[in-house]
């Protein structure tokens, strides 16, 4: 059952494939803020993914994110995601990512459940 509280941590390595310069988002080799919030949406995925439904999976859709701090290549950084609202189909996320010198980056983040086929099949039609 999805309830509050719910909770994951996804623990990696910032390599050069995560840096501004890698994927575009800059000219610095630390970690990048689409690799922050990669690491949000994988500890939110995380948390709820024992809890859903046969045939559902959950899809972002809005994200609120800081990135306070630089992280270079060869850190580890830990992201924690806490489920904290649920209404309806709609998860409300609250998540802090840290490095071994302190917090890097904080926010919310909101997913919504949605059939994984039906929303494929949606995807797919798009396309034509």
């Amino acid at each position: 059952m999805l309830e509050p509280g719910l909770q994951a941590t996804v623990e990696e390595t910032v390599t050069e494939g995560m840096t501004a310069t890698s994927l575009g988002s800059g000219d610095v080799p630390v970690l990048a803020t689409p690799a922050v919030l990669a690491l949000a949406e994988a500890a939110s995925v995380a948390a709820v993914a024992d809890h859903l439904e046969a045939g559902t999976t959950t899809v972002g859709s809005s994200v609120e994110l800081q990135h306070v701090a630089p992280t270079p290549v060869g850190a580890i950084v830990i992201a924690t995601s806490g489920l904290v609202e649920v209404n309806g189909r709609t998860l409300r996320f609250s998540f802090d990512i840290t490095d071994q010198a302190g917090p890097i980056a904080r926010g919310t983040h909101t997913r919504v459940i949605v059939d994984r086929d039906r929303f494929l099949e949606a995807a797919r039609g798009r396309g034509d």
